[in-house]
């Protein structure tokens, strides 16, 4: 057998490797439909992403995701804003079962004392495992490492309360983003 019969051979098919890529879609639509729950703060979103009997390690959480959301909708109440960045994303599949590496940078707006916002970032990656039952992806855990942080006061210039012609977003299903799907 030559090199390239041998290559050829353990080589996918065009079909495998355009079924993997769609379940490496799939499994990549979950992450960042995460991060769109989670800023607009939408947890009935939140629980769809989740298989029912999930689990969750942020850290400071750790158990079930069906408790992780009022835990998470709860620490969100004490921001003003959020906004998740997604960035490289690795997904691993093994049949039913994928693994995903996802880097994140997540904006904060933390009140402080003094009336104003902090402006805290946190840097990490998701570590998340999906499993496909009855057809359909979903995540079966999620853990997040953390590699770094910083705060600093806002410097934000906006007055969200005397800009009528801007549109800014805002958590829920007031954000222009759910008028803009439902379209």
């Amino acid at each position: 057998m030559t090199s390239a019969q041998k290559t050829n051979a353990a080589s996918p098919s065009r079909d495998q490797r355009i079924s993997d890529m769609l379940d490496k879609q799939d499994c990549t639509e979950l992450v960042l439909r995460m991060a769109r729950a989670i800023d607009r703060c939408d947890g009935e979103l939140v629980n769809q992403l989740f298989h029912p009997d999930a689990t969750d390690d942020h850290g400071s959480y750790k158990g079930s995701a069906k408790d992780f959301v009022p835990w998470v909708m709860d620490v969100l109440k004490g921001m003003h804003r959020t906004q998740h960045m997604v960035g490289n994303i690795l997904i691993k599949l093994e049949g039913d079962t994928a693994y995903g590496e996802s880097y994140f940078i997540a904006h904060h707006a933390i009140p402080a004392e003094d009336g104003t916002d902090n402006f805290m970032i946190a840097a990490g990656r998701y570590l998340d495992r999906f499993e496909r039952r009855d057809g359909e992806w979903r995540m079966a855990h999620r853990g997040a490492v953390y590699d770094w942080s910083s705060i600093s006061p806002s410097t934000d210039i906006w007055d969200r309360t005397n800009m009528p012609d801007y549109s800014f977003g805002v958590r829920g299903e007031e954000d222009p983003s759910y008028r803009h799907f439902d379209s």
